[in-house]
């Protein structure tokens, strides 16, 4: 197997569990922060973002960025972007500035201190080839931890990164969309994978861009990074998870909107993380609009790392499978989560052709091998037209294609506790709660209060192993 060139510091994040609250990646004159604070039925500390708005600018077109569609401009932009960069993280702090125009880029890498600046007007084109994301970098896929290609933009182990402005990161799906069909030499790859998870094979040595292996890349992740600002940006299409923030601390997503149709492409993927505020973004995705994680089986135990204190307030969807998912790679532990005033747009019937209908508004989904937990969700003041399943959902037996892949090497199940829902108003549903549990570990504590649909195609509560269940709709 080939490896890729590794730093010390990636050896060492390599094999053990990150603290989140680690030595600083980089060093900083006189960038300040500001303090989000959110309200939550639960202890929710204030969250610290960036402010870069004393730093200093660096336009990319003072480092040689050139508009255009040609390998020469992907280049030249690739170059300055780079260079933009590395002079603002010089600088201590500094915002790399993306005029109007379309500027075609690989893969965007970022230090501390850094804010990533669209204009209105302007789009970064991000490169359709998979060899322009190589070296792989220290990555994961759905859960667990390898190298692999690039994320379009990633970050690991920064503190204090911004993208903000009004511009579009777009991805280009020529070669990606292929890749989503997931034949057979890529199952091979998650067998392998997940095979190297079990067997504890250290991360630096999980090298999955090789081959016919087509794991997609994420179009946006930060990775080990603390305070983290996203924000006013548009994002279109996406070769996997649109935003993926893994194992990071103090993280803001507000006023995004994303519009990403293809396979796997949730809208933002908080995994093992803490303290997230999600705001005032619209999705239109392919699969879940938001879906916490906190890693997969072996991986995630190993981190030890929850997923934790997560709010998503006043949000859109126009398409999706979920409004808000919870796992199933949810083996670290999940804990904390409020969604409030979000509503659901779309008229049910997946628009646009290649979209998909939302399914349920609260889905917990899990399965006997992923151990972890699940406890005190919060779902409230929440609309929708018309949705294919039920308000509240959960399932404890989600296992998709691993189902057939893999037999079960380890058996943890997942108690799940404290799941309330309130003040919800449905056109139309399947139902308004349906959970099925193991009778060995039930369900518990969980209660609807003001939850209806002006029609039901089916009953409204259908439970299985549920332990003190209030009914106040």
């Amino acid at each position: 197997m080939i490896k890729p060139p590794l730093s010390r510091r990636s050896v060492l994040y390599a094999g053990f569990a990150v603290p989140l609250l680690g030595a600083c990646a980089g060093w900083s004159r006189g960038l300040s922060s500001k303090q989000v604070s959110v309200t939550a039925p639960f202890d929710m500390p204030s969250i610290t973002v960036p402010d870069f708005t004393d730093a200093p600018r660096f336009v990319i077109s003072d480092f040689g960025a050139s508009q255009g569609t040609s390998l020469g401009d992907q280049a030249a932009t690739s170059a300055a972007i780079s260079k933009a960069i590395d002079a603002a993280h010089a600088a201590g702090s500094g915002t790399v500035i993306i005029p109007q125009g379309m500027w075609p880029t690989g893969p965007i890498h970022f230090k501390s201190h850094v804010n990533l600046h669209l204009a209105k007007g302007a789009v970064l084109l991000f490169s359709e080839k998979p060899a322009d994301y190589l070296p792989a970098v220290q990555t994961s896929w759905e859960g667990i931890e390898c190298f692999n290609f690039s994320p379009l933009v990633y970050a690991f182990d920064c503190e204090n990164v911004a993208i903000t402005g009004e511009g579009t990161l777009k991805a280009r799906l020529d070669v990606w969309q292929v890749w989503y069909k997931r034949p057979k030499p890529h199952m091979d790859a998650l067998v392998a994978l997940y095979n190297m998870a079990y067997q504890n094979v250290p991360v630096a040595e999980r090298n999955m861009a090789v081959g016919d292996n087509n794991l997609r890349p994420h179009f946006v992740q930060f990775n080990r990074c603390r305070n983290v600002l996203i924000e006013g940006i548009s994002i279109e299409n996406s070769p996997f998870w649109t935003i993926h923030p893994l194992l990071c601390r103090d993280v803001v997503v507000r006023r995004v909107k994303v519009r990403a149709h293809g396979h796997n492409n949730d809208g933002v993927d908080p995994e093992m993380s803490q303290n997230v505020l999600i705001e005032d973004c619209v999705f239109d995705q392919g699969d879940d609009a938001i879906s916490v994680k906190s890693g997969r089986d072996m991986d995630a135990w190993r981190l030890n790392t929850p997923a934790k204190n997560i709010v998503m307030r006043n949000c859109q969807i126009k398409n999706g499978h979920q409004l808000m998912a919870i796992g199933s790679e949810l083996s670290g532990g999940i804990e904390n989560v409020l969604v409030d005033n979000c509503h659901f747009v779309g008229d049910g019937s997946g628009a646009d052709g290649h979209a998909v209908p939302i399914n349920n508004l609260l889905f917990v989904k899990t399965n006997e091998r992923r151990g972890g937990f699940v406890k005190n969700i919060h779902m409230s003041n929440v609309s929708a037209t018309k949705i294919a399943g039920s308000v509240l959902a959960v399932e404890t037996d989600v296992l998709y294609q691993w189902k057939t892949l893999l037999p079960t090497y380890v058996r943890k199940l997942t108690p799940i506790e404290g799941l309330h829902v309130s003040n919800i108003a449905v056109g139309e549903a399947k139902h308004l709660c349906a959970i099925s549990a193991e009778a060995e570990m039930p369900v518990k504590n969980v209660s609807l209060r003001g939850v209806a649909a002006q029609t039901l195609t089916g009953a409204p509560v259908v439970t299985k192993h549920v332990e003190g269940f209030v009914n106040g709709t």
